[in-house]
């Protein structure tokens, strides 16, 4: 296996290996997706957000299909995108989804930052939570499922009460369950659980409707909320492509 350094990250050959290997579906959805976010970002007002938001778009996508090939283009793409959106989110007065991006740098990005072989074979080491007992592993899968259900319970309300008494901004129920389902799905991401999927899915959709309300009631352009559409097409990539081992692997 080849040993890779922190310095690597900053290679093209680096990128060029995160890129390679992908299932031809995720190839097609990455061009489409790079022009369809181009035309919406560029036939629309520009502005200085719109132009940002642009770059966490290209950057984001990217990293999140790379992710669903096993090639976790995280680190430096996945920081600055997330960055970008944090601003972003901010800006829009979506506190909690800001923070969810704060979750993603510290669960996705970090990890590959400080250890670049941490992406490295990922598709060997995907399991689901249900396989967790037969593997001999160390915690049970009752376990797994109790800790993730904590997770997510525990985030929605400390996110909602934050949102309510602290920042006070105009969608605290939508903006904090969709941060709650990405925290949630991030750890279960980090740990190489095919359940990640599901709730990647689910806020997906929660995405396109929160950055939806954003955009109508004038705090956001569209781009996001067409970005996050194409994040749910992501998805049903992971869920069809027989060449995606986070549900496709063998047990």
């Amino acid at each position: 296996m080849t040993q890779h350094t922190f310095f690597d990250l900053f290679k093209p050959s680096w990128y060029i290996h995160q890129m390679s290997g992908w299932s031809r579906s995720s190839y097609i959805l990455l061009i489409f997706g790079y022009l369809f976010i181009a035309w919406q970002t560029f036939t629309s007002p520009l502005s200085t957000i719109a132009i940002w938001t642009f770059i966490a778009a290209i950057l984001g996508f990217t990293t999140t299909l790379a992710i669903t090939n096993t090639r976790p283009l995280n680190g430096v793409f996945g920081l600055i995108s997330a960055l970008i959106y944090i601003v972003v989110a901010v800006a829009a007065h979506n506190p909690s989804d800001a923070i969810l991006q704060a979750v993603y740098i510290v669960l996705l990005d970090i990890p590959v930052l400080i250890s670049p072989n941490w992406a490295i074979d990922v598709e060997k080491k995907v399991r689901r939570i249900a396989e967790v007992d037969q593997r001999g592993e160390k915690h049970s899968a009752a376990y797994w499922y109790r800790l993730f259900a904590f997770s997510f319970i525990a985030a929605w309300i400390l996110l909602y009460f934050f949102e309510i008494y602290i920042t006070k901004t105009p969608r605290p129920m939508i903006d904090s369950f969709t941060a709650a389902i990405g925290i949630t799905g991030a750890l279960l991401t980090t740990l190489r659980f095919s359940e990640s999927y599901y709730f990647w899915i689910i806020q997906g959709l929660a995405q396109v409707i929160l950055w939806g309300i954003t955009a109508a009631q004038g705090d956001a352009s569209l781009v996001l909320f067409f970005t996050y559409m194409l994040y749910l097409a992501n998805d049903a990539v992971a869920l069809l492509d027989k060449r995606i081992a986070w549900f496709h692997h063998a047990n």
